[in-house]
């Protein structure tokens, strides 16, 4: 079963301006080819179909404590797609729409993704950047651990690629923070399917790594991470389950090349976190409606009433 926090992974900065064509750029890493949807939807279904979980607890662990990681991914990507496509915040959540004939969005019909304004209100869904539907083709679930596992590493892989070409596109600091927050975890991911792969069969696959080979430190919105080591960091998002882990993630093996040097370590639970950013309502676009005060006085009282 899953436990949600009402916190991000990583606080996000406030987006400097409103952007519907970043948003839809870091579209990618929600709904791409390698974005959270496939990296969730593969490891989720492989922790949900894994064999011989009992013999097997290192390996089903390590998939199954990083589907609940993954899932807080989606998260986090969906909230700087939002804040990108809103942008700062107005002061607008407790007026009315007003005039709604004056065409308040006349702009948004220039944007890349039309429906993620049209239908979705400048919300995240599971689409690339292209508004194309991730779909359930992209998950590889075969049961046999290791063509599973060789898999994860070249999805990996494939997302730090992409995060780092989305990365160039982007100037506004709540898509960078996305960026740079999500490099250091997927390369954390991708080694310790390296690690899983070097325990079954031998072959030293961490020695592809970083793949592309240019280093975390070269990027300014890493920083903080690695030197909060969460690049050594493997957590078990559990209070008490998935600890075997550390058969794999431990042992004395070491950070990457390249990286801050320290040892590898298992953290039982989850990370501090940090606030989720509260998106104000845009009441000419009828979200949460175009009148909402009444809406807020009844939820004010149901909150009060459970004093």
């Amino acid at each position: 079963m899953f436990m949600r926090v009402d916190k991000l992974q990583a606080e996000l900065p406030a987006p400097k301006r409103q952007d519907p064509n970043a948003a839809a750029a870091l579209q990618e890493l929600l709904g791409g080819k390698y974005g959270e949807m496939s990296t969730l939807g593969n490891y989720m279904f492989q922790s949900f179909n894994f064999r011989s979980k009992s013999k097997l607890r290192p390996f089903y662990g390590l998939v199954a404590s990083i589907t609940a990681e993954e899932l807080g991914h989606v998260e986090l990507v969906s909230n700087g797609v939002a804040m990108l496509a809103n942008g700062p915040d107005k002061g607008a959540d407790g007026t009315d729409g007003g005039d709604i004939s004056k065409t308040p969005f006349e702009a948004m019909k220039d944007i890349r993704s039309f429906a993620s304004f049209a239908s979705h209100g400048g919300g995240a869904t599971p689409v690339n950047s292209n508004s194309m539907s991730w779909n359930a083709d992209m998950v590889t679930t075969t049961g046999n651990v290791v063509f599973d596992l060789l898999h994860n590493f070249h999805l990996e892989c494939g997302a730090r690629l992409h995060k780092l070409r989305v990365y160039e596109t982007l100037s506004d600091p709540t898509g960078r923070e996305v960026c740079g927050y999500l490099l250091v975890r997927g390369s954390v991911h991708a080694h310790s399917y390296a690690l899983a792969l070097k325990n079954l069969t031998g072959v030293e696959i961490e020695k592809m790594l970083p793949t592309p080979n240019i280093p975390l430190g070269n990027i300014p919105e890493c920083q903080k991470y690695l030197q909060e080591g969460s690049h050594r960091r493997l957590y078990t998002w559990s209070p008490n389950d998935y600890a075997e882990i550390a058969g794999i993630w431990g042992q004395g093996e070491q950070a990457l090349p390249g990286d801050p040097p320290g040892e590898l370590e298992v953290v039982k639970g989850m990370p501090e976190g940090g606030k989720i950013h509260q998106l104000e309502g845009i009441p000419s676009a009828f979200t949460p409606d175009y009148a909402p005060e009444e809406m807020f006085e009844i939820a004010a009282k149901l909150t009060k009433a459970m004093g």
